[in-house]
């Protein structure tokens, strides 16, 4: 059986990236038409059809499912092995595929990407965002970004920093209810609560040096935290966050921290997991090492 050409391999990963075979024309310089004539050419090659084709998408079949996988595989280790030969100092370009929480995107990636994209303006982004657990290696994703403790896993693992939390409330809250003064003065505030993270649901303190879980309760749970932000920004309880998530409103005075004498800060890690084969490969490492010196 013959092997598959790489550039076709490159032309189909591209067409499920973009949605269309229009889009990919523009990029590698083709038709449209000539673009689909590529992958049909890979799905004769292969005895299976990857893409169902409809006036107004693209979508994969399950055998395309699976044949991406090993596409992006081959063709990262194809980069790699590019990469170790040249020069190291080789210019980072090409598509990155990146995963990360709501928080961290909205509150951090939207205003680190820009300046990523300045420096290296030969590497395109896909983003995607959101609070539930991905597996960066069945979705093959270069680098999913998290913050917490970690599993086991074969990903390779890049401490970017540390995430501490805080207790704060709006002053129009705290003038309401008062400032709370000890860990047991939670139990008359409206604690707004993070659903979903069982480690969450009680808050760390420290009494006469000992470590204490703090029962709390509050008349609003979400599994968003930056709507229970935006509650507490508002006047409606006590939020306990991460500290990147509050960190203009707490520098411009919309929110206060409290007991910070007693609550325990809960430091966690932030951490890139990188797919195994790909930290070498010029756009990943570029991407990990701006993170490194940025978050």
């Amino acid at each position: 059986m013959l092997m598959h050409p790489v550039s076709d391999l490159a032309v189909f990963v591209r067409t499920v990236d973009l949605g269309s075979f229009a889009a990919v024309g523009t990029e590698v310089e083709l038709t449209a038409s000539g673009v689909s004539r590529i992958v049909t050419r890979l799905e004769r090659r292969i005895g299976a059809k990857l893409l169902h084709r409809t006036t107004r998408r693209l979508v994969l079949t399950q055998e395309g499912e699976t044949f991406l996988v090993h596409a992006r595989s081959i063709l990262a280790a194809v980069e790699a092995a590019e990469a170790d030969v040249a020069s190291v100092h080789a210019r980072p370009r090409g598509h990155l595929r990146i995963n990360s929480g709501t928080a961290f995107a909205r509150h951090r990636l939207a205003w680190l990407l820009p300046q990523f994209m300045d420096q290296f303006p030969e590497i395109t982004v896909d983003l995607s965002v959101g609070d539930h657990r991905i597996d960066p290696i069945a979705d093959q994703v270069d680098v999913t970004i998290r913050v917490g403790p970690l599993g086991d896993s074969e990903l390779i693992a890049v401490r970017l920093g540390e995430v501490r939390r805080i207790i704060a409330g709006s002053p129009r809250y705290l003038e309401r209810h008062g400032i709370p003064q000890q860990a047991a003065d939670l139990a008359r505030h409206n604690c707004l609560q993070l659903r979903g993270f069982s480690r969450l649901a009680q808050w760390p303190m420290v009494e006469q040096g000992k470590r204490i879980m703090a029962p709390v309760k509050g008349s609003i749970r979400s599994d968003s935290a930056d709507f229970l932000l935006d509650l507490a920004l508002a006047g409606a309880g006590l939020v306990r966050f991460g500290d990147f998530l509050g960190e203009a409103a707490l520098k411009d005075g919309r929110l206060v921290p409290v007991l910070s004498h007693c609550h325990e800060p809960d430091p966690q890690p932030i951490t890139a997991l990188i797919l195994p084969g790909r930290q070498n490969i010029p756009r990943v490492r570029a991407f990990v090492d701006f993170l490194k010196a940025s978050v």
